[in-house]
């Protein structure tokens, strides 16, 4: 009887640890973030077993309930530190590092059989994803990539326009990628900078005498 009320624990444990994983998950791959759904629901899943195991293992050899817990932080920070990427002076990816981190702790608390605290902390994170994330739209606090596609009939007149504009407002160009077809250049590249600074380059795009057309092509926040 004991053991099968063990078990019933246990399995309600990693349950809630899964379905509380996978609600930040789904926030973020709604987002097209590359930790989604699958990959949050695992680290909270994982983080909740290790911990159970490692209180009954301890338990039942006499060792230290907090051993095996203890390696899911540096554990968690190596996943984390993957998903940080560097360019040209810029950092993406930390509020994904940091997301992984909390839910590896909720997944702890969930596997410690503290299900207020991990309920509350799940609700916390999902709200201030949300709400945070629009506020930094709106107020312009969080820089974004645009992608621009721009064309024109002369390539070095293209390139030209484009580097003296970047020029003025202090952007580079990132991921670029030149096309030419029917005598006609194609040049996409992307560029870093809040909302306002966005509008701005778009302006000096479309009014510049070289460039044939500009488009958006798209719009990724750092995170």
């Amino acid at each position: 009887m004991k053991l099968a009320s063990l078990a019933s624990a246990t399995v309600l444990r990693l349950t809630l640890a899964a379905f509380l994983g996978g609600v930040i998950g789904l926030e973020r791959e709604l987002k097209h973030k590359p930790a989604g759904l699958r990959t949050n629901m695992f680290i909270c899943f994982g983080a909740a077993m290790f911990t159970i195991l490692s209180n009954e293992l301890a338990a039942e050899f006499l060792g230290d309930h907090t051993r095996i817990a203890a390696q899911i932080i540096p554990g968690i920070g190596f996943i984390g530190a993957g998903s940080i990427l560097h360019s040209r002076g810029s950092v993406s990816g930390l509020t994904t590092a940091a997301t992984m981190f909390v839910v590896a702790s909720i997944g702890m608390a969930v596997g410690g059989g503290l299900y207020v605290p991990a309920i509350f902390a799940t609700m916390l994170i999902f709200l201030a994803l949300q709400i945070l994330g629009y506020l930094e739209a709106r107020f312009n606090l969080k820089p974004m990539i645009t992608t621009y596609e721009v064309k024109g009939a002369n390539v070095s007149a293209v390139v030209g326009a484009v580097n003296r504009i970047l020029g003025e407002e202090q952007k580079s160009m990132e991921s670029l990628q030149m096309m030419e077809a029917e005598g006609t250049f194609r040049l996409q590249f992307g560029v870093d900078g809040t909302r306002k600074e966005q509008a701005q380059v778009f302006r000096k795009l479309r009014t510049s005498d070289a460039l044939q057309s500009v488009e958006t092509l798209g719009q990724v926040r750092d995170e």
